[in-house]
């Protein structure tokens, strides 16, 4: 299964990039909000330009008059499975140390590149998992 990386993100602003490994690259998202497993809270996600997937494991400063520069840390990771893939909308099942079933990813009209984030029925988020070792 093709893996997902949640980092959280404190540049300018403490943000969450959302990264899918999907197409041989990291998809990506920024969500200016911690994820919410409550299916009535919808979260704005700005899709960013596609990352390398060796993206996936990074952890760590990116240095001031970087792009992004800030503390990024692995706020969840895991695999997925694409449930449904359509234009504009993305459905995926979550199996993470945080984020577990079902979410989706909706494209929106309000501005280039926006689309709502949001945890479908049965979708569950649990505090952070310690990492696997090795």
């Amino acid at each position: 299964m093709p893996r997902f990386v949640i980092h959280r993100h404190h540049a300018s602003r403490l943000h969450y990039d959302l990264r899918l490994e999907m197409d041989g690259v990291l998809k990506s998202w920024a969500v200016p909000k911690e994820p919410s497993a409550d299916t009535k809270v919808r979260r704005l996600a700005i899709q960013v330009d596609d990352h390398p997937l060796s993206y996936a494991d990074f952890e760590g400063e990116i240095a001031e008059g970087q792009y992004g520069a800030g503390n990024v840390e692995i706020w969840d990771t895991g695999q997925y499975e694409l449930v449904e893939r359509q234009d504009g909308f993305l459905r995926v099942r979550f199996s993470g140390r945080r984020l577990n079933g079902p979410w989706k990813l909706v494209k929106t009209q309000f501005a280039p590149g926006s689309w709502l984030f949001a945890a479908s029925r049965g979708a569950t988020m649990g505090p952070a998992a310690p990492a696997p070792a090795g």
